[in-house]
């Protein structure tokens, strides 16, 4: 089978990420003497610097690692919440519907700083000076601006520097667009770095020197700069108006990141493991369920069998997903039964030879709530909505959906990252940082960055499952996965995508262990996903039956999902998923691949 690269193999460790410089500074670390951990973390500060239309210092992440030491799969909830006095109330209170999908009010509490912190503290074998040194470096340097950021910031420039100045003045250096290619500095972030470093600098143990920078962010200069900027600037958003920010300093006093340990389920040989249902991570776990009753390894996976009923199981998943999951601090969630073989069995059988129209959670009594969807106001767009790779806009201009599109109406549509890293111990991570992306929120001027704004999923009807509620965690998109075979840590993998993620991972996932591909072979293959339930993000609308393709599946594929009633929408040869993914063998040998979708994810290793 045709690859775009080869499928890295080594022993000594392999790192994978959406971007080729965060690979290598997560290498840098593993050659330096380091563990997976740190260059998990080296990796994701590097993301938050060359990748910033994507992911940025003020944004979240989730993350599944096993420990050689420790034994077993866990996870870190890097997921912020929402600030204290963000209610429904208050929302309500100034005419607004529906959470805004841009501005400071969806705005929640940055998580991933601290979840990076806490894992290189407590698994982590390097000072937090030498894993930031080459983020800091290219902040304070520069880095080569690839062309999707250069033509992000083209696209969001005039609302810029009418409405975001803060913004305008780091990314519209001069007050032009930076040319793709060149070198891209923000000294303001490498500095509000540098700052926090200092508190590493003094004495004691190297777990609270880390301690002490985390007390910096979340309880001293870098949280009270983000409440005097968002309280104190009405800014716009995309409900159109300008409002000033919920969030206070006191919200990250009262956070930080906390260790869950995470759902499994058992397929076939493999088990796979993914984060709670403040994720959307259960869904993946579900499809397989539904799955495991049919004979996938007897499907052409470019056929219209295979990618029928993996596309009428994700229906059926995602009307779970908005059906019953949320923040199980907050609901109950009856995960034990959406779980269960037999359950899996009942929503199998709903699955026939026509695609289906209908979104159909299952019927547990006492739990759930009603799904809600928005509506997608044709050309009234805003230029700056964040995370989804698949605009639900973008089936207008007939764009791809592998980074972010620019749109004729002037929406840009975010994206996130991925990390995966194996040591030559046998420690993995995988890692996906979202959030904080430059087009969400306007640059707090004092630290370089900006605010997650992930509240936007966030429903303001009190039934929904997702309902905004102080200290709640928003739920998320972000869902990093990881598998065992034969009960031994195997595949550490994930994707970009918003809605899309989970079933692109499921893709990759299936063909490796159903049809002999390897890491690079599956990752490359052409790719499909429906649009079918409610998006995540602003403005919440659904696509009834709606399936995305790569144009390279078979012309006989697409035909025959048309006549079982699919709306097939083509959006080119290398369009949908940016998987990565990094694998551990029982002979110890490590492999790894990326993404070749817009040149620029990469796994390296030796």
């Amino acid at each position: 089978m045709f690859t775009s690269r080869p499928e890295i193999i080594g022993t000594f460790g392999v790192v994978a990420t959406t971007h080729w410089l965060a690979s290598q500074a997560g290498m840098a670390m593993l050659e330096r003497g380091g563990n997976a951990f740190d260059a998990a973390v080296a990796a994701g500060f590097t993301l938050q610097v060359v990748e910033p239309h994507l992911n940025g210092a003020g944004g979240e992440v989730p993350i599944l690692f096993h420990s050689v030491r420790e034994g077993g799969v866990r996870a870190i909830c890097g997921q912020g919440v929402a600030p204290q006095e963000a209610t429904i109330e208050a929302i309500r209170g100034l005419g607004l519907d529906m959470m805004p999908g841009t501005g400071f009010l969806a705005a929640v509490v940055p998580g991933s700083f601290d979840a990076w912190l806490t894992m290189l503290r407590d698994h982590g074998t390097m000072a937090l000076a030498d894993v930031m040194e080459p983020a800091i470096g290219y902040a304070r340097n520069g880095y080569p601006l690839v062309q999707r950021i250069s033509d992000a910031i083209a696209t969001v420039a005039e609302m810029f520097r009418t409405e975001w100045p803060s913004s305008a003045a780091i990314y519209l250096p001069n007050n032009q667009v930076p040319e793709a290619f060149k070198l891209f500095r923000n000294p303001t972030l490498a500095e509000t770095w540098q700052r926090l470093l200092k508190e590493e600098a003094g004495p004691g143990s190297r777990e609270k020197k880390i301690d002490r920078v985390r007390h910096a962010w979340y309880q001293g200069f870098v949280a009270e700069a983000i409440e005097k900027f968002a309280q104190g600037n009405a800014m716009m958003d995309t409900s159109g108006r300008r409002h000033r920010g919920l969030i206070a300093a006191d919200d990250l006093a009262r956070w930080q990141a906390s260790y869950e340990e995470p759902l499994s389920l058992q397929y076939g040989r493999y088990t796979m493991y993914k984060c709670g249902p403040w994720s959307q991570g259960p869904s993946l776990l579900e499809v397989l369920g539904i799955l495991s009753g049919y004979d996938l390894a007897k499907m052409d996976p470019a056929g219209p069998d295979f990618a029928h009923v993996v596309i009428e199981a994700f229906k059926l998943a995602f009307a779970d997903r908005e059906a019953f999951y949320g923040d199980p601090d907050f609901i109950d969630v009856p995960i034990k039964r959406l779980l269960d073989p037999a359950y899996a069995a009942e929503r199998r059988k709903l699955i026939g030879d026509k695609a289906s129209m209908e979104l159909r959670p299952g019927v547990i009594p006492g739990f759930g709530g009603p799904i809600l969807q928005g509506a997608l106001p044709e050309g009234k767009l805003d230029g700056t909505v964040g995370e989804p790779t698949v605009a639900r806009a973008q089936v207008h201009t007939g764009h791809g959906a592998g980074e972010p599109t620019i749109q004729a109406n002037g929406r840009v549509a975010g994206d996130t990252c991925h990390v995966d890293v194996i040591d030559k111990h046998g420690n993995m991570v995988s890692a996906t940082p979202s959030g904080g992306w430059f087009q969400s929120s306007p640059v707090i001027p004092e630290l370089g960055f900006c605010l997650s704004t992930r509240g936007q999923m966030f429903w303001l009807d009190p039934a929904s499952p997702q309902s905004l509620a102080p200290g709640k965690r928003p739920r998320t998109t972000l869902t990093p996965s990881f598998a065992a075979r034969d009960g031994k840590p195997w595949l550490a993998f994930g994707t970009p995508g918003g809605d899309q993620q989970e079933q692109w991972s499921a893709t990759t996932f299936l063909r490796i262990v159903h049809h002999n591909m390897n890491l690079q072979e599956s990752i490359d293959a052409p790719n499909f996903h429906t649009e079918h339930a409610p998006s995540s993000f602003w403005p919440r609308a659904a696509r009834p039956g709606v399936v995305a393709i790569e144009d390279r599946l078979p012309a006989a594929t697409v035909k025959e999902l048309e006549r079982r009633g699919h709306i097939v929408e083509k959006r080119g040869d290398w369009s949908l998923g940016r998987v990565s993914a990094a694998a551990r063998e029982e002979d110890g040998r490590l492999k790894a691949g990326a993404n070749p979708r817009g040149m620029q994810g990469y796994a390296v290793g030796r």
